[in-house]
């Protein structure tokens, strides 16, 4: 038994779903984001919650549960206070601004990094080191922070890099004389 997906999802005040076929859709004040769902289970709408349940007790149907079940709370979640990931810039002259639609990265390269950002998402620069990405969609924000981060991940002995808000870099030792 799936113990996430037996949970029914709360639709707080400001958004309604609708239901066509296997697909549902989320409205809030942040906008608009759809999910289809796989026929392994079954999606209802009753009042102001979503209840998914799985058609069989085959194994795929019960991945598929628990699976839509966090689907579909990542889309009333996404509506509603939508999605946000810190990054931090650490190094002598790394820093991050931007200019319109495009985020300029100087990270020790011969050159300046332009990195173009997706539609969907926000990207901001409150401050030279700290970049912020946004939006209402959970994989988009968290594939565009990493897609940032992969330009100068945290090297080992100095720390220098970008890297999440939260993020542990383990320090290694140089080399002893």
């Amino acid at each position: 038994m799936s113990r996430i997906g037996k949970k029914p999802v709360e639709l707080p005040k400001g958004v309604t779903a609708s239901l066509s076929g296997q697909t549902i859709e989320v409205k809030g004040p942040k906008g608009t984001r759809s999910f289809g769902a796989t026929d392994d289970v079954t999606i209802a709408i009753e009042g102001d919650t979503v209840t998914v349940k799985p058609r069989g007790t085959s194994k795929r149907a019960r991945q598929q549960w628990g699976m839509t079940r966090s689907q579909i709370d990542n889309l009333v979640q996404g509506v509603t206070t939508g999605f946000r990931k810190e990054l931090e810039i650490q190094g002598v002259g790394y820093r991050a601004a931007i200019a319109g639609n495009v985020l300029k990265l100087s990270l020790g390269y011969s050159h300046e990094v332009n990195f173009e950002v997706p539609a969907g998402v926000t990207v901001t620069a409150p401050k030279q080191t700290e970049i912020v990405v946004e939006g209402t969609d959970q994989q988009l924000v968290g594939q565009v922070a990493a897609n940032i981060r992969e330009w100068r991940k945290p090297e080992p002995y100095k720390g220098k890099g970008i890297r999440y808000k939260d993020e542990y870099v383990f320090r290694k030792e140089g080399k002893k004389k």
